[in-house]
């Protein structure tokens, strides 16, 4: 039989057993196209199906299926239409939830003394609580329970069954990506709640934490920012070597953490005490000072910042998060920024000086 099959003796019984699971399962594949994908070594798609919905379904009934889907659970029991939860009151030391933005890019900014600043734009895009775990629940704090936010609605026929069920609950689509934020319990927020950009004020500041730009392989020059070798006077192919990593007789071994060549990039990276500038409630977008690691169109995470001497607020932000219920104008400016809306330059009139 192994010899049919042209499968190897020792992967027999795992190719077996998996085909008797798949053929138990009603499919528009028969078995021997299922042995087939076994044996081609193929991954198949983590979708609903077990099979390959590209070769079944056209475009125009993925469209339809992606249009339900974004509707389907919101026809359920949403948390939203029981009794609301209680909103908390602001305290020193609460700890809000946050938002997952889009970096959008870069653009620059003027204040009013004519100082050019740079800002990243990052937008909120289709924000929802999925879920809440109180303190008791949480492992890891016995003062602070956590929220997990989605972004962006998905195609559920590219996200796993499992992935795609823990949405149920929250009467929310599928989402592209999730997040968990730490809450203060008086911070809690009800599962299935929107949340947008009014969730943070001009002024403020904050922390974003963005997956860096990959780099690939690189050397110690590029990596750790090293001299390298000479470039002449006897030096062969070793102009951008690290050279000598040290370790002697004595202890005879290379210490952990030594800076070397390696991957570079492509890792989590916080970046703190980001200045707002502008917030337009519109399109929620938030204009933050500088640069926020990430590449464009990447997810970015945004928190109150931990700084303590940058998150001492003025006036308490709003708490829990900001709802449609507030008023807020189309676009919010930081008090020392320029508003083009606004005359750049402005004249002093002459008085008229009287004919005689």
């Amino acid at each position: 039989m192994y010899k049919r099959l042209g499968i190897a003796k020792m992967a027999a019984p795992m190719v077996i057993t998996r085909v008797i699971q798949l053929g138990s399962k009603n499919s528009l594949l028969n078995l021997t196209e299922k042995i087939s994908r076994i044996c081609s070594c193929s991954v198949q798609r983590r979708t609903y199906y077990d099979y390959d919905y590209e070769l079944d379904i056209s475009k125009e009934d993925e469209e339809v299926i992606y249009k339900w889907s974004k509707i389907k659970n919101t026809l359920g029991p949403s948390p939203l239409k029981e009794a609301p939860w209680p909103r908390g009151e602001w305290v020193p030391k609460s700890k809000r939830c946050g938002l997952l933005a889009i970096k959008l890019g870069m653009t620059p900014i003027w204040t009013k003394e004519g100082e050019r600043l740079t800002v990243t734009a990052l937008q909120v895009v289709e924000n929802n609580v999925i879920s809440y775990t109180p303190p008791e629940e949480n492992k890891f704090s016995d003062t602070k329970g956590y929220l997990i936010v989605g972004a962006r609605n998905a195609n559920p026929l590219k996200k796993s069954f499992f992935y795609s069920e823990q949405f149920k609950e929250a009467a929310v689509p599928v989402k592209d990506h999730l997040a968990k934020f730490n809450v203060t319990p008086n911070a809690k927020l009800q599962p299935g709640t929107p949340l947008f950009a009014g969730h943070f004020r001009p002024g403020m500041y904050v922390d974003c934490r963005g997956r860096t730009i990959d780099k690939g392989f690189q050397g110690v020059m590029k990596r750790w920012g090293m001299k390298g070798q000479p470039a002449s006077h006897g030096a062969t192919k070793t102009h951008r070597k690290m050279g000598a990593s040290g370790g002697g007789g004595t202890p005879g071994k290379i210490w952990p953490g030594k800076k070397m060549p390696g991957h570079m990039g492509d890792k989590w990276q916080w970046t703190y005490g980001l200045k707002i500038w502008r917030v337009n409630t519109k399109y929620n977008i938030i204009y933050v000072n500088g640069s926020v690691c990430g590449t464009k169109y990447g997810y970015v995470k945004i928190i109150d910042t931990i700084l303590p001497k940058r998150n001492d607020f003025k006036d308490p932000p709003p708490f829990p998060t900001y709802y449609e219920e507030e008023q807020l104008d189309k676009d919010l400016y930081h008090e020392d920024m320029f508003e083009h809306t606004e005359p750049s330059i402005q004249y002093e009139e002459e008085e008229e000086i009287p004919s005689r």
